[in-house]
């Protein structure tokens, strides 16, 4: 089963450039996750009374283009599997008719007390709700910066916490696209991004940034030194 939902661009959510930045495409794209769990009964309003909740682990985007100011945008979503402790949505994004990017991401469910990542997907509010439908998209893998271009830090405060008590999944994004953005306007971008442990607030990040190539690689460390969030952003012809 796939589900449509259409939004108009803000204009607080575009660029300098008139562009929806990168982290309100992402903010758009948990938006319409929740919604439709919300409608099949196993979001957030059932979830959080449980103790649990819902957490991106990974994202891969591929876009043609970026959706301007005003711009009508669709996004298209549906659950490809629910295997043992992941589940997979993916998207397709139109203006129009015409295809401008496709998604595939990865999802559990945390238990909000002990803070580990839970299996629920034998649960019965789960029946049915699998469309099988596979995007085919090469996993990228993330890598440390032994030696970055350079290093801002990011301190978590008040607006990055969500109602999880965490740092929300769009605010990495965003602390890496302020720290460093390569020029990406009028070409076809990937974005990968690997959620690995979560920020608290009052924690101070490390974005580490690598310049390549093709874009640029990050790497979010917190306090301790471990990898809390990494991105790479491809940018193509």
């Amino acid at each position: 089963m796939k589900y449509s939902y259409e939004y108009e661009i803000k204009y607080q959510e575009v660029d300098g450039k008139k562009r929806l930045r990168l982290f309100n495409l992402e903010n758009y794209l948990l938006e319409v996750a929740g919604t439709v769990a919300d409608a099949l009964g196993f979001g957030i309003a059932k979830l959080h009374p449980m103790g649990l909740t819902w957490i991106l682990t990974r994202m891969s985007i591929e876009m043609n283009e970026l959706p301007t100011h005003c711009e009508k945008v669709r996004f298209e979503t549906w659950i490809e599997s629910n295997v043992h402790m992941l589940s997979t949505r993916n998207f397709r994004i139109y203006s129009g008719e015409r295809l401008i990017g496709q998604v595939k991401s990865v999802w559990a469910v945390l238990d909000l007390e002990k803070r580990e990542i839970v299996n629920v997907f034998n649960d019965p509010m789960f029946e049915g709700c699998v469309d099988g439908e596979v995007i085919e998209m090469a996993r990228v893998r993330m890598t440390t910066i032994p030696e970055p271009t350079g290093v801002v830090p990011h301190k978590v405060v008040y607006s990055d916490i969500d109602y999880n008590g965490h740092c929300n999944s769009c605010r990495y994004l965003q602390a890496m696209t302020d720290a460093y953005l390569p020029d990406y306007y009028g070409k076809k971008v990937r974005l990968d991004i690997s959620y690995s442990k979560e920020a608290m607030l009052g924690e101070t990040l490390q974005t580490c940034y690598l310049v390549t190539e093709d874009g640029v690689q990050y790497q979010q460390k917190n306090e301790a030194g471990e990898t809390s969030c990494s991105a790479k952003l491809s940018i193509g012809d």
